[in-house]
């Protein structure tokens, strides 16, 4: 006696489709209204026919393949067929108000009361600190603890993160919002997506207000755990634009032992002074170098981040810790071409064990007040 295996139901199936995730929004397709279609044949073969967000999407084979997958499970599937169509403008507008709401102007999320997202803004006084790498390991480090992370490449005139986290592809527009593309596990957006080949941007600080500003409110991040903020050097246009557009950001300064950087360090840091900003800690990158036999040799002198970290806590008046002193490496710089950071490739090196503690230290702080804007006003007796 033989038994045949019962087809699947059209719910069974959406069930399962209820398992697959937009790989840009990590939300399901079926909560996101791009299941168009589902038909299931009496011999088990399944049709699923799916709506896409925008024509030509970069990620169509990582849907059709997920969509693929997570149908065949199901008792008594023989076959999927997936079609893809594109939303139309009425279905992108209703995608972007169930993301983002009603509101027409976007606004920046983590500048909002009750925003969880801790953001750091990396700065340093001068360039050439490796302010760029310290963001993009940190960042890897966070997200392999398991947080949803984000980076801002502020540093329009000198963009460096998509070539350091390896993010080769370009952002998606879907109705008003923007699609961050994703590297080992990190959002990340920067000017440099947007312009072709290796071309200098020319802009005035307004054009880069603006810059930011879209970078922060126009680009769809998903509930992030921490955003880093890759700053240019000095206390320019872009900090300044930072404290107004997220008031609440907090500042990690990197700086070299260097005295001569580290006195460029503190002017860095001291901005908070006057945007009321919280200063996270110090992070000294360069410290040493370790020779063969153990010794090692300081190339840039010593002390200059347990000075920084000094001097910034008697301006400010709280205590700014020192979070770690990071040795000279040359797969630091090597892996940051590569577009494969070096707490991902060599996890145990002396370099990566520092970035990791420091990542450890600013994912685990308590959020409680401080960094936060106080609405509070002093009243007369």
């Amino acid at each position: 006696m033989t038994t045949t295996q019962q087809t699947p139901s059209v719910d069974d199936v959406r069930g399962a489709l209820n398992k697959v995730k937009d790989p840009e929004i990590h939300k399901p397709i079926t909560e996101l209204g791009m299941v168009k279609d589902i038909a299931v044949g009496e011999d088990g073969a399944v049709t699923v026919a799916i709506y896409l967000t925008v024509a030509g999407c970069p990620l169509k084979e990582t849907i059709t393949r997920d969509t693929t997958a997570a149908v065949k499970e199901l008792p008594g599937v023989t076959d999927v067929h997936v079609e893809l169509d594109v939303m139309s403008e009425e279905q992108r507008t209703e995608l972007r108000k169930r993301l983002r709401g009603d509101a027409e102007e976007p606004v920046i999320p983590f500048a909002q009361p009750g925003s969880l997202t801790r953001v750091y803004c990396v700065a340093s006084g001068k360039g050439g600190v490796g302010k760029s790498s310290v963001t993009v390991n940190l960042a890897v480090a966070m997200a392999e603890r398991g947080l949803s992370v984000g980076v801002v490449d502020a540093d329009i005139y000198g963009h460096s993160v998509p070539r350091m986290l390896g993010a080769d592809e370009k952002p998606t527009k879907v109705e008003k919002m923007i699609m961050p593309p994703q590297a080992h596990g990190v959002k990340v957006i920067s000017i440099g997506m947007f312009t072709p080949g290796n071309s200098p941007v020319v802009w005035r600080g307004p054009m880069l207000h603006r810059a930011l500003q879209q970078f922060l409110a126009d680009v769809f991040w998903g509930d992030l755990d921490i955003l880093l903020l890759d700053l240019p050097p000095g206390t320019g246009d872009i900090a300044i634009s930072v404290a107004q557009l997220v008031p609440n950001a907090e500042i990690l300064v990197v700086t070299t032992p260097q005295q001569a950087a580290a006195e460029v360090a503190e002017r860095a840091g001291a901005i908070a002074l006057q945007t009321r900003q919280r200063v996270a800690g110090v992070i000294e990158n360069m410290s040493w170098f370790e020779a063969p036999d153990g010794s090692r040799m300081e190339i840039f002198g010593s002390g200059g981040g347990q000075t920084v970290a000094e001097s910034l806590s008697k301006s400010v008046g709280a205590e700014v810790p020192l979070l770690g002193q990071v040795p000279l490496d040359p797969r630091l710089r090597e892996q940051g071409d590569a577009g494969t950071p070096l707490v991902l490739t060599e996890p145990d090196a002396p370099a990566s064990k520092v970035l990791r503690d420091a990542a450890d230290k600013l994912s685990v702080r308590a959020r409680g007040l401080a960094g936060m804007m106080l609405n509070v006003t002093p009243t007369g007796r």
